[in-house]
């Protein structure tokens, strides 16, 4: 029996991207056919919306996408780096604020940047935050996540990711 790779997706507050990148890769992974060799979490850096739903305007995008997802907000906790074997930060604050949070480089080694997977984005661009703006940026959002964990999948089972 082999273990399940474990990925843990992060933002600041848990309840729009993150959230969003952990239901679209259980998603991927599921269509695939791949949903028992993987098993994904999602968390903040912040506190600010720990318990809360992620948020209706990212839920209403993916539902007109014909996405649909849940889930309850959390932060980020010391014991998660040694749980999961990836962490994906959804932009560049929050990757070092985890790579700050590690403690030790084998922990740091483990923080990826989202957008290094996006095949249309540079690989250290930040996946951008729509909570301050409009509807069209939970879309621009939605898109960039979808085709990122899409390729992060594929990047895992052709083994081109370091864990």
């Amino acid at each position: 029996m082999t273990d399940k790779t474990r990925i843990l997706f992060v933002c600041l507050g848990n309840i729009v991207r993150s959230p969003l990148g952990e239901g679209l890769f259980r998603h991927h992974a599921e269509v695939a056919g791949l949903a028992e060799k993987y098993e994904v979490d999602s968390a903040g850096t912040g506190s600010y919306h720990v318990g809360e739903s992620p948020d209706s305007r990212m839920r209403q995008v993916a539902a007109e996408k014909g996405f649909t997802y849940d889930g309850r907000a959390r932060q980020v906790q010391p014991g998660d780096f040694e749980d999961f074997d990836l962490i994906i930060a959804m932009d560049t604050t929050n990757q070092n604020n985890l790579v700050d949070m590690a403690q030790s480089k084998e922990q740091a080694a483990k923080v990826h940047l989202m957008r290094a997977y996006d095949p249309e984005g540079d690989p250290n661009d930040s996946v951008p935050d729509p909570y301050y703006g409009g509807i069209q940026g939970f879309h621009n959002t939605y898109d960039i996540v979808e085709r990122s964990v899409k390729s992060l999948l594929e990047a895992l089972e052709a083994g081109e990711v370091d864990l």
